[in-house]
């Protein structure tokens, strides 16, 4: 399970951590949007926050307890679920550790975060982690993403996943 906050490359690593693990990979914001049926954004528009994450835990849950695979978890998902559910056995989970400058490159352009709306996406990346990097550091590993290649943070998982989770 790779945790950290939007921009930490959590879906693109993921990705090719399950193509060199043979693995299947989940992206849980593409679970939570085909469960409710419309995007994350507009679930947020339209339901709230809280409802997104009630929604964002239990699908997290139903993953978890299902069949092994790469998990790819939203930037939220530690301050709920994730944090109580890292040491259940059932998953690995990897922190990518991002500063919040490059996570704010890596997201240029792209709108479908609601949490990141607003003239100073640094700032805002920098104060959601502020308030949920305790939670991701609680994560039984760290991978530090700056100045890295996704294929190097891959091959960098996929060694922990092979070396603690008997892939």
């Amino acid at each position: 399970m790779l945790v950290g906050p939007s921009g930490a490359g959590k879906t693109t690593v993921g990705r090719l951590v399950a193509e060199s693990l043979g693995a299947p990979v989940v992206d849980l914001d593409a679970e939570v949007e085909r469960v409710a049926g419309k995007p994350v954004a507009r679930i947020f528009a339209e339901d709230g926050e809280a409802a997104f994450r009630a929604l964002e835990s239990r699908c997290g849950a139903e993953v978890l307890a299902g069949e092994p695979a790469v998990v790819a978890t939203g930037g939220g998902f530690g301050e709920g679920l994730g944090a109580r559910g890292w040491g259940s056995g059932n998953a690995l989970a990897v922190y990518l550790r991002v500063s919040p400058a490059v996570a704010a490159t890596r997201l240029e352009g792209l709108a479908d975060r609601p949490l990141l709306a607003g003239p100073d996406r640094v700032r805002t990346i920098a104060e959601l982690l502020a308030r949920r990097e305790a939670a991701y550091l609680s994560a039984p590993h760290v991978v530090l993403t700056d100045g890295r290649t996704p294929a190097a943070i891959a091959a960098e998982v996929a060694s922990l996943a092979r070396d603690h989770a008997h892939w």
